[in-house]
């Protein structure tokens, strides 16, 4: 890993981009400095935050000798927010978060690829980048994102004492399999933007034949006649994505981990879900427990106006009321229910039983909320709690 590093200082020109190549050619996106809505802004929050703690992590470990984050579509790395205030990007975030790392643990290497297709995005990320130091190393280029990681990962090894952590973040819902089979296969972690909204939008109009090559290859079907049936449900086009990781991990019998975690625009419409990807289960425990603090406690940015404090009739359930559950923005009450209804009326359950039942499920976290759902349980639904272990009542 430490050879591909340092071979990518070479000058490496500019290609040119396509419809399919994971850059959608907007007035936003062309800008040098692009637009930063709340949304945004939150996912460089999540990403910030994820990148430290799992950074911090990986480097206690004696097998780690180093850590490298790659950005394959890392933009500018400055943009403007709904004020028109200037706001760091993820490049600039997790640059000065890995440059805190890489001082803390001197013996330890830390490496950071950034690369863009346009030229004067990667000069303007350039300005403002921390400069290196003995174990802290930036690699800039400007070329085609998917044909760099297919280069890279032709020299992944899997006996690799460097970790990585790679961002791929297009511009629209291009997603180059791969490209990224080859990080599937690796020890590492991946993180996926899957922009479901510009697939909503536009695979039933898509005329082009460029174009429909573009989303044929994102959801991995024959022909663009096989997503027309998807429709507006977004859930179709989630669940797809995530058919086509698991496909790609490897073996059948290799323990992978899967979040998704969907934003919401101020107007309360899904834009894209990050899919985190990992063969590690305190790298999927870390992520899950990072979005909902990163959200408010919660699994997304959406706004539910107050619902999630109204109860709905269970008409063909228990014939009771119960508190709205909505999939798209889980609280704390959401993980709650889904642990009474699966305890409901078993004694004497080990603790360890109920949090291991949140650490294998896909978006709901225990690390940092065990003592706020035991008092869930026990006030709202009758649990009776012990040091050690929880016994759920039949009712509710």
């Amino acid at each position: 890993m430490l050879a591909i590093l340092w071979t990518l200082y070479q000058p490496i020109a500019t290609s040119q981009c396509s419809e399919g190549a994971g850059y959608m050619a907007s007035n936003n996106n062309s800008k040098i400095i692009s637009d930063a809505h709340p949304h945004t802004v939150k996912k460089f929050e999540l990403i910030e935050t994820y990148i430290k703690s799992w950074a911090q992590k990986l480097m206690l470990t004696d097998s780690c000798s180093g850590i490298v984050f790659i950005d394959c579509m890392c933009n500018s790395g400055v943009y403007q927010d709904d004020d028109k205030n200037i706001v760091n990007g993820t490049p600039i975030r997790v640059a000065e978060a890995l440059l805190d790392v890489a001082r803390t643990y001197p013996d330890k290497q830390v490496h950071l690829f950034f690369n863009d297709n346009n030229a004067d995005k990667i000069e303007e990320l350039k300005k403002h980048l921390p400069e290196e130091e003995r174990n802290y190393k930036i690699v800039t280029t400007v070329r085609d994102g998917n044909e760099l990681l297919k280069w890279i990962g032709t020299q992944l090894k899997e006996s690799s004492h460097m970790h990585f952590f790679l961002l791929y973040d297009p511009y629209d819902a291009s997603i180059d399999w791969d490209a990224l089979l080859p990080f599937f296969k690796n020890w590492g972690e991946v993180l996926i933007n899957h922009m479901v909204s510009d697939s909503i939008r536009a695979i039933s109009q898509v005329k082009k034949e460029e174009t429909k090559k573009k989303y044929e290859g994102t959801y991995q079907v024959d022909s663009i006649s096989d997503l027309v049936p998807y429709g507006s449900d977004k859930a179709a086009y989630e669940k797809r994505v995530l058919e086509i990781i698991d496909k790609m991990k490897g073996s059948a019998t290799r323990k992978y981990y899967i979040a998704t975690f969907p934003f919401f625009n101020t107007r309360n419409s899904l834009v894209y879900d990050l899919v985190h990807c990992t063969s590690h289960e305190k790298g999927f425990k870390l992520f899950k427990s990072t979005a909902w603090k990163t959200f408010g406690d919660k699994s997304s940015t959406k706004n539910r106006h107050g619902e999630e404090n109204q109860l709905t009739f269970d008409f063909f359930g228990t014939g009771v009321f119960k508190p709205s559950v909505d999939e798209y923005c889980y609280d704390l009450n959401s993980i709650a229910i889904y642990l009474h209804e699966n305890f409901r009326g078993k004694k004497d359950v080990p603790l360890s039983d109920v949090w291991a039942a949140l650490d294998e499920h896909p978006v709901f976290p225990s690390d940092g909320y065990k003592n706020d759902l035991k008092q869930i349980l026990k006030h709202d639904f009758g649990a009776d709690i012990s040091r050690k272990t929880i016994t759920f009542s039949n009712g509710r």
